[in-house]
């Protein structure tokens, strides 16, 4: 059967996510909710359905970005989508949609297929780090490979796709490297808290044992109403955080937005976390949910009171309400694949092993030029605003 692409009603799209992260519980990225496509308010969003005979068999948040006084043409972008069926010969669905993109005026596409090719346990990458031999996680066998990573990214060279994802991890859009805790065991019962902390190293352990014997206090807060003030507040501390880490921080009215569109789709969307010691707030992070998969999205810290440890307790607050709440992983977002102590970027990925979880690279994200003229004029365009 013909696959067909048409716009999507969004609560169709959204009906589909949620059952497509529930029956037989796979991965579905909350940059594929309808949801997401109101918080990037610079893009134009649009809800696309994948339909065979018929039937709804896979869904697309397409973000666009025009092209500077080329307003008709525009870079189609698919973070951490389709949520389609990867295991067999995707051309069967993706060439369609190319097609109907090309035909709506995209000059080019940037999917981020939500695929795994391998993972690595927190032992060791820990082991990696210590051997001065080995510098990154490519140089360690791999606790495991998934067949179909493999097979996407063949399929993807062989049909002209080139890979943006930049050698330390990190680009313009989504990590290829991430670093999550599983939150069951390979039989599928859940893991309890005890045995998740058993499964941090001896410096978290205490870390969080600290948290708790200098009082600190982990509240929840939604961000919005009467608790817009919280939202506030962590605000003020991720623009500290921001200036002390050297990097560009995002304004109050991003995260109003965020809060406001994806708690709109659904109340156990997006929460924020804060930990506070005698009153002072020392840090607060931003915990996503679809369904039994939880991001830890953002996060702010004081560079005072380090010490009672406020990051350490919040994380482990968050780790415990993926628990309670039947999450299959608790991802801690972005790493670089970098192993080498004299590199500044492992200091990220020595935090996050303390954890006792799993490094994971993805296929990365993917680039098709439809119109390539106007694809490298952008190309240029975008690497000018970089520098």
């Amino acid at each position: 059967m013909s696959v067909t692409v048409r716009p999507l009603p969004a609560q169709q799209h959204l009906e589909f996510l949620e059952g497509r992260s529930i029956e037989g519980r796979p991965w579905v990225s909350f940059l594929q909710t309808p949801a997401w496509g109101r918080v990037k308010t610079e893009w134009r969003a649009e809800s696309l359905g994948l339909f065979e005979d018929g039937d709804l068999v896979g869904a697309v948040l397409v973000l666009h970005r025009p092209v500077p006084r080329l307003k008709r043409y525009t870079l189609a972008y698919l973070p951490e989508g389709p949520v389609a069926d990867w295991s067999g010969d995707i051309a069967t669905w993706l060439d369609p949609l190319t097609d109907y993109l090309r035909r709506h005026g995209a000059f080019g596409i940037r999917m981020g297929p939500p695929v795994r090719t391998a993972c690595w346990s927190a032992t060791q990458v820990k082991e990696g780090i210590a051997d001065g031999a080995v510098q990154r996680l490519a140089d360690l066998p791999p606790t495991g490979r998934d067949p179909v990573g493999a097979r996407v990214v063949s399929q993807l060279r062989a049909a002209g796709w080139r890979l943006q994802s930049p050698e330390d991890g990190f680009g313009a859009g989504q990590p290829q490297y991430t670093f999550e805790i599983p939150l069951r065991h390979p039989n599928g019962a859940a893991r309890t808290e005890a045995e998740v902390l058993a499964g941090m190293n001896q410096l978290w352990r205490r870390n969080i044992k600290k948290a708790a014997k200098e009082g600190v206090e982990v509240t929840v807060s939604t961000g919005r109403g009467e608790q817009a003030t919280d939202l506030a507040a962590f605000h003020d501390l991720y623009v500290h955080t921001a200036e002390r880490d050297h990097f560009t921080p995002r304004p109050l009215s991003y995260f109003q937005t965020m809060f406001a569109a994806m708690a709109a789709e659904d109340p156990r969307r997006i929460r924020l976390f804060l930990a506070r010691h005698e009153s002072d707030l020392v840090a607060a992070t931003i915990l996503v949910e679809v369904g039994r998969y939880a991001w830890y999205s953002y996060g702010a810290s004081s560079t005072a009171k380090r010490e009672v440890r406020g990051s350490n307790a919040l994380q482990w607050a968050m780790i415990r309400t993926a628990l309670a709440e039947d999450c299959d992983v608790y991802d801690l977002r972005g790493i670089t694949p970098t192993l080498d102590t004299e590199d500044s970027h492992v200091g990220l990925i020595q935090f996050k092993v303390g954890t006792g979880g799993r490094a994971v690279e993805r296929v990365g994200e993917w680039d098709l030029p439809l119109r390539p003229a106007i694809y490298r004029a952008f190309d240029a365009y975008m690497k000018r605003r970089a520098r």
